[in-house]
């Protein structure tokens, strides 16, 4: 765990210290100006930052944990590379500006004084939120490097502690440091940390699929070290070197590394080189910056006499040799009884009956396949722990908590057959909870059933829009109103099947965003065109080609739908995604064209999850009972709610609501998606099953 906390502890110490020079010098300027009176205005703004950062930090759990496995391991790559970049930026914004902050601030806070108080709350909210969205960020990253949050975290809150003491001291003037050198130290720290989260993001884009060369390895080490000793996780925790690496993996961290810290050190030596500013701080200035005051930041000449080269060469160097050091004092691999072999022939060879708590099994695929691999309970056929797509000849880690009962590997190669090893059993441990795989077959059901279900509701729908087709066509525009709110939430409540309706979506109910003239656009088709048209007070005439063009969409899609390709985990993952787009479109009333009746659309909404919980409860009270409990009772809460909305004139427009309803309507949709996030995972169909 502590080996993990390392890097996580510099990004806190650097990016709070960064972050608390800044308030202290906001501070510092409205108190030497006679101005203690705005500073809730710089309190504001700063809470309102770190309110953004930990929200950000949230949307990226949230997101990764509701995605299928490579879709995960291509968010987190990507968001690595983000991360690297962030952070290399920083580090020499940083290195640039630290002379100039203090006087750069300094000049925005007065002119926010002249404006308000607005601008001075959004001065102190930009200047504080760059910070806090970078280190969001790169904690989020290094969590997911780490494999686990207890140590990243704790090393980031102590960095964040310990930055808040230095700004404290340095405000008060108790405390002198040169701030050019702690800066120019911790960046470069930070250079070999942001080269190991480079390289754990390439070889998470090479697992996705997005890139390629994920079995053209440039070292595998894993036959001679193990990879759980305390050696191998200190390195690999401190520096992100690993016992297998790619040669995209070395080339761009060798390449980053060398690259960006001889750019950083030039800089670095360039500005200690470069001469003092003639004119001397006014008195006034000084008293102004007491935290630059505190710095005793001196110029120092650049070093005499030692080659450009060197430092470069030393930070590439001196992480591989320390490693090497480590691993030879260490002996090499000590035990290979965690060394576990995967394939056809030899699915789980290696493996004796391990201790209860937490192991590290390293998964070696001696096969000739791609190979899908499962610690199962051989009875149950419930799953401890995976990997997706280990490739021929590699080795990868497998941590699973063991407790006590029947444990064995089971093996799935691409194309081949799945092969259970012989089990052992364990004694002495707690109950561990494990995920009851889901298949294809299982899921069979439930989709026949919704299928019955949508292609009802489809037919009905055919006959709701032919009837608004022949109000218009009859100039009855108010019945075609009514009749045009029948038809809409019909639709809506099959939302679990939008997946499959493909381009008739779009045309049936899409939103005119992208339209080049939005809802006057003539391409923009749909439910919400002629919405549109009957409450801005267009003719039947113009409206008739409009619902003709509905009503024969409906039918092609009542036609298509039987044929159309609808797979089984797809499922699971609409249960959540309905309630996703109605907190996105509906309840913003992005999607009002006028009839203000976005309300009966949640309501609809709600209507088709339902449905779809329904045909899940079985497969959902089997694996996580409680799962259901807590969902029905946050969709009976969230429909009480559009309940009371709805009057005896009809439904209350959402600018109408009060804003306290509508806060705890949103606040209570949010919370029901939190409840539903967990059943993609539960039933996601794994192979061994």
């Amino acid at each position: 765990m502590w080996d993990e906390a390392f890097p996580s502890f510099l990004i806190g110490l650097r990016e709070g210290l960064e972050a608390g020079l800044i308030v202290s010098i906001l501070v510092a300027t409205l108190v030497r100006a006679g101005q203690k009176g705005r500073l809730p205005q710089v309190w504001t703004g700063v809470a309102a930052a770190v309110a953004l950062s930990l929200s950000f930090g949230a949307v990226l759990t949230f997101t990764a944990a509701n995605l299928s496995g490579h879709a995960q391991e291509a968010f987190g790559g990507v968001l690595s590379l983000i991360a690297v970049g962030f952070v290399t930026a920083m580090v020499f914004w940083m290195r640039r500006s630290a002379r100039t902050l203090s006087a750069d601030l300094k000049e925005k806070v007065q002119a926010s004084l002249a404006m308000g108080a607005g601008a001075l709350v959004l001065t102190s909210f930009l200047a504080v939120a760059r910070e806090g969205l970078e280190t969001s960020l790169f904690l989020w990253t290094n969590v997911r490097t780490a494999g686990e949050s207890t140590g990243p975290l704790i090393g980031a809150a102590v960095g964040l502690v310990l930055s808040t003491a230095l700004c404290w001291g340095l405000y008060r003037r108790a405390l002198k440091m040169n701030l050019t050198r702690f800066f120019a130290i911790t960046g470069a720290g930070l250079i070999v940390v942001a080269a190991g989260v480079l390289g754990y993001g390439l070889r998470d884009l090479q697992e996705s699929g997005l890139v390629g060369g994920g079995s053209t390895y440039a070292f595998d080490l894993s036959a001679h070290l193990d990879a759980s000793s305390w050696y191998a996780t200190l390195v690999q925790g401190t520096l992100n070197l690993t016992v297998t690496m790619t040669v995209l993996q070395v080339v761009g961290y060798v390449a980053y590394l060398g690259i960006v810290m001889t750019l950083f050190i030039e800089g670095v030596r360039g500005g200690k080189a470069a001469p003092a500013p003639a004119a001397a701080k006014s008195e006034a200035a000084a008293k102004s910056e007491p935290a630059a005051e505190a710095t005793g930041a001196k110029a120092e000449p650049a070093p005499a006499g030692r080659p450009r080269w060197v430092l470069p060469t030393a930070a590439v160097a001196v992480p591989v040799v320390l490693a090497g050091v480590v691993i030879a004092v260490s002996g090499g691999k000590q035990d290979s009884s965690g060394t576990v072999a995967v394939s056809e022939q030899e699915c789980g060879k290696g493996f004796s009956a391990p201790q209860p708590g937490q192991q590290v099994f390293q998964m070696h695929n001696t096969g000739d396949k791609v190979s899908e691999v499962y610690l199962v309970n051989p009875g149950t056929g419930a799953v401890y722990g995976e990997i997706e797509g280990l490739a021929p000849g590699t080795t990868r880690a497998l941590t699973a908590t063991i407790g006590s009962g029947d444990y064995a590997w089971r093996c799935v190669p691409t194309g081949g057959k799945s092969v259970t090893s012989a089990s052992v059993h364990v004694s002495g441990g707690a109950e561990v909870k494990a995920v009851q795989p889901v298949s294809e077959d299982d899921l069979k059901g439930p989709l026949d059933s919704y299928k019955d279900y949508v292609n009802q509701g489809l037919a009905t729908l055919m006959t709701q829009t032919q009837k608004i087709q022949a109000d218009v066509h009859a100039g009855d525009l108010a019945t075609a109103k009514a009749d045009w709110l029948t038809a809409h939430v019909q639709y809506a409540s099959l939302g679990a099947a939008y997946g499959t309706f493909a381009d008739l979506d779009k045309k049936i109910d899409g939103r005119p965003d992208g339209f080049a003239d939005k809802a006057q656009d003539k391409d923009f088709t749909g439910f919400l065109r002629l919405e549109y048209g009957l409450w801005h007070g267009q003719s039947a005439d113009e409206l008739t080609p409009v619902a003709d063009e509905l009503a024969q969409n409906v039918a092609k899609l009542v036609h298509d739908f039987p044929t159309q390709d609808f797979k089984p985990g797809d499922l699971p993952l609409r249960a959540h995604e309905i309630l996703e787009n109605t907190l996105q479109f509906e309840l913003t009333g992005d999607t009002d064209m006028g009839s203000g009746t976005n309300l009966a659309t949640v309501q609809a909404n709600l209507t088709g999850t339902q449905e779809l919980l329904t045909l899940l409860q079985p497969l959902l009270d089997a694996r996580d009972p409680q799962v259901l409990v807590r969902v029905n009772a946050g969709m009976k809460r969230v429909g009480d709610l559009v309940a009371a909305t709805r009057t005896a004139d009809g439904w209350t427009p959402l600018d109408k609501l009060p804003a306290d309803a509508r806060r705890q309507l949103n606040g209570a949709t949010g919370q029901l998606l939190e409840d539903l996030s967990p059943i993609p995972a539960l039933l996601e169909i794994r192979k061994a099953a």
